[in-house]
């Protein structure tokens, strides 16, 4: 028997709802936990890399004292240079690595015939606001300055990150704008973390029970500020709070319908356009926090595929991101 639209919807939704209750169940209660043995826990759950030939090769290098990056190199080899994508990965500022998202990045190479240089930024509580978002933007000076070395086209290098990764892209922008680095052609942040708000309404409708949860996002808030206050300039930790976000670069925002962050992707969206910067905001209404990097999970191919082609286009320049 065929499928219709509608049997296939339904058979989407039942499989996020399987996934959501497997992870609801599954996933450590970070918030109960010692940064250390939540490390621990997270990363025994990670699962092996299976799609290593995604990429040509993948390098780690040392790039400052304390900062690994591994770059990754896509198939196709060009005579020209190659677009760029930084990317930082999510975790809370607390959890996760290059390793845990290394499945993810030769992906995002494959997809988009891209160099991805993936970074290993210092981890809160040891390192505290805004170490993380000044290794973001020490690695994309690096990635600017060695780009002829690198074989990347330094005009086309766009930043990227998922969820707490996604804040330090978007911080590491603000930090280029005001000291007057070269900053990147774009940022994609997916389901970011943009402020420490907890009463947005996204908040307020999936605080528990949709995977990631208002209690362990306060806990990885107060394990990165190391209490309640914001460092100076606040805006190097919370993007949102930024007193201009103008003269930032286009942006791609990719939010998730069930995620308690919902509402600050969607409000980073509006500030930027109210700023004046060209931004292409997309949601996921039946998709929660975390789909882009569950390997084999079905209801996220198709968003998976918007994104390739957005940042396809992007890094092109054969679509213009909206404003």
């Amino acid at each position: 028997m065929t499928s219709t639209g509608s049997d296939a919807g339904t058979s989407w939704l039942a499989e996020t709802d399987r996934m959501l209750g497997l992870l609801n169940d599954g996933f450590p209660a970070v918030e109960e936990m010692e940064a250390v043995d939540a490390r621990v826990a997270v990363a025994a759950r990670v699962r092996p890399v299976d799609n290593m030939d995604d990429v040509r090769s993948a390098e780690d290098r040392r790039i400052a004292e304390g900062l690994r990056v591994r770059i990754y190199r896509p198939w196709p080899v060009t005579n020209g240079e190659t677009p760029a994508i930084l990317f930082l990965h999510g975790g809370g500022f607390v959890l996760c690595s290059v390793e845990s998202h290394d499945g993810f990045c030769r992906r995002i190479s494959k997809n988009t015939n891209s160099i991805v240089v993936s970074v290993d930024y210092r981890l809160a509580p040891e390192h505290r606001a805004p170490a993380a978002a000044e290794d973001a933007h020490t690695a994309l000076n690096w990635l600017v300055e060695n780009a002829g070395e690198l074989g990347l086209d330094r005009n086309r290098i766009l930043i990227a990150g998922d969820s707490a990764g996604g804040n330090l892209a978007a911080a590491a922008c603000l930090i280029a704008r005001d000291r007057g680095s070269m900053m990147p052609a774009g940022q994609v942040l997916i389901y970011p973390v943009i402020a420490p708000d907890f009463g947005t309404e996204s908040y307020r409708r999936y605080a528990s029970g949709y995977f990631n949860t208002r209690a362990a996002m306060r806990w990885y808030w107060r394990h990165y500020l190391g209490g309640e206050t914001l460092p100076d300039p606040a805006e190097y930790a919370a993007p949102l709070l930024a007193s201009t976000h103008a003269g930032l670069p286009p942006a791609l925002i990719y939010t998730a319908g069930r995620d308690p962050l919902c509402s600050e992707g969607q409000q980073y969206s509006a500030v930027l356009r109210a700023a004046g910067v060209p931004v292409r905001q997309r949601n996921f209404p039946e998709l929660f926090h975390g789909f882009a990097t569950i390997p084999g999970f079905g209801p996220a191919e198709g968003a998976l595929e918007i994104l390739w082609r957005d940042i396809n286009g992007f890094l092109g320049f054969q679509e213009k991101v909206p404003a």
